[in-house]
Formats: C-alpha cells, structure tokens, sequence
C-alpha cells in the first residue's frame, strides 16, 4: 500500500519573472522547483505554502489565488496531491535558506521552458503551474476550508 503525499507549490511572479529555488535532490545534478513542500500534520495547505515560500526563499508573499489539486504519479508508484498557488512577493526577509535550497533565482519563463528541455526541472508540474498561473483559472482561495 502507498501513501498519498500532500504538498503544496506556489507560482511566484514580479513582472516578467519567477521564483524559482534550486535544489540537490539525490543526483550529481540540482533541480529547479518552485517554492514548494509537504504538508505538515497538522496544517493546512495555505499556512503549509506560506512557510515553505519563508523557508526556502527567504519572502514573505501575498496569496492570490489556487490554481487548483494537481496529481501526480511517479515513476516509482508514489502519488503526491499538490495544492498549487499564485502569490505576489511582498518583501525580502533577512533569513537563511533551507539547507537543501542552494540558491533562489527570479526567471523568465524562456529559461524555465530551457531547464524544462534540459530535465532540470523537479517535476512536469513546475511548468505546468507557470503555464497554468499564465492562463488560468484561478480560484479563490476560500475554495480550501481550513
């Protein structure tokens, strides 16, 4: 029996660009990702995105909007349901980076699509969320009932 993995991502963007974290995840190679993590117990996506966003960014965001339940399949039978959010940066913090973030960097969604062609991308849904954050819908966020 698997577990399903509940996490939350949240599309950043200030003009032309986005947020986006670096990370080492197992290969000799780092990954780009959006601000993104699991769901703690006892919390709920929203308050989960908003520390993950503080803790692998070091910003402090405004929620905008939910793009929605996203569900994905890995190749190695794990399902992960991720809550995909909009925010907009409100300001940068004086704290340190996840140990596991190496760097963040603000993009345009050319170089993103370039990481995307180069399998440097953390998943499909790090494209996918830019695309649909781009084009919606977006719901409100009274739609998740913490």
């Amino acid at each position: 029996m698997s577990l399903i993995r509940s996490t939350a991502a949240c599309v950043i963007q200030q003009g032309e660009r986005f947020l986006m974290v670096e990370e080492q995840r197992g290969g000799p190679q780092s990954v780009f990702n959006q601000p993104a993590g699991h769901i703690e117990p006892g919390e709920g996506p929203i308050a989960a995105i908003l520390r993950e966003v503080m803790e692998e960014t070091a910003w402090q965001v405004s929620l905008t909007g939910y793009l929605g339940l996203y569900v994905f399949h890995t190749d190695e039978g794990q399902t992960f349901h991720s809550h995909g959010f909009i925010a907009a940066p409100l300001h940068q913090l004086d704290l340190p980076l996840d140990p596991d973030i190496f760097a963040t960097h603000w993009l345009t969604i050319e170089q993103i699509r370039s990481l995307d062609q180069q399998a440097l991308l953390r998943s499909p849904l790090v494209l996918k969320r830019i695309e649909d954050a781009l084009s919606g819908p977006c719901y409100p966020l009274s739609v998740i009932r913490e």
